[in-house]
């Protein structure tokens, strides 16, 4: 299989970044670390190995990128608004140094991002406010609102909310959307979302459900039994719908 490390220094970060890619041809495919998560991580969760056959085939291509959630949604030590604030530039540097990066090694149009846990929850949140980029989702264990405590999860903004966290909050700014170019971009996209039933953010995967339902996205949604919240869960999950 072929494995490339990559480094480079982010402008939008203003530090270095690194990702691995995984594959020579296929679908790219952008996956995200879970919650705090490294680029490193789906790899020591198995995940790759688990997709071994579809990579080596070139069916499937991935970039799994690193996270900066220690230093924005995750960073109790500066305020809420810039921890957003840190958030949306992780976003661009998605946007306007990944992407480019992933259509230079690789010209295959057909882009699907994904992720588990916090991990989906990026990569919903990006492709629904981007759908233009992606042909696919694949939202595993994902939370949707990251500003509501949920369980033993507290809220990440410590009750402070402004218009950038509802721009990045899924169940808040889609029931709201009516742009028809954005709504018609994600009716084309092929959208798979898995939560487990015992998952304490099994409300919020409902909620996301019913107001895709609502807005005629058409979508598979999936209810594991259990938690369904570990590494052998999404084993079994990315051999399904990935």
């Amino acid at each position: 299989m072929n494995r490339e490390y990559h480094k480079w220094f982010s402008p939008n970060l203003n530090r270095d970044m690194e990702l691995l890619v995984f594959g020579h041809a296929g679908a790219r495919v952008l996956v995200f670390p879970t919650r705090r998560g490294r680029f490193y991580e789906y790899e020591e969760l198995g995940l790759v190995s688990a997709l071994a056959d579809r990579i080596e085939n070139g069916w499937i291509q991935l970039f799994c990128v690193d996270s900066v959630d220690r230093e924005s949604i995750y960073n109790r030590y500066i305020a809420p608004h810039e921890r957003i604030k840190r958030h949306s530039q992780y976003e661009h540097y998605i946007l306007n140094e990944v992407l480019p990066f992933s259509r230079l090694k690789n010209p295959q149009p057909f882009m699907i991002s994904h992720g588990c846990s916090l991990g989906a929850y990026h990569a919903t949140n990006i492709a629904f406010r981007h759908p233009q980029w992606f042909g696919k989702l694949v939202a595993l264990s994902g939370r949707y609102d990251l500003s509501a405590p949920v369980a033993e999860f507290r809220g990440l903004f410590d009750d402070y909310y402004d218009e950038n966290i509802y721009f990045h909050t899924p169940n808040h700014f889609l029931p709201n959307l009516e742009e028809d170019a954005i709504l018609n971009e994600l009716r084309r996209m092929q959208i798979v979302m898995t939560v487990g039933a015992a998952d304490p953010f099994l409300n919020s995967n409902c909620a996301l459900s019913e107001t895709l339902s609502l807005k005629n996205v058409s979508h598979e949604f999936y209810i594991w039994e259990g938690r369904a919240h570990q590494a052998e869960d999404w084993h079994k999950m990315v051999q399904i719908y990935l």
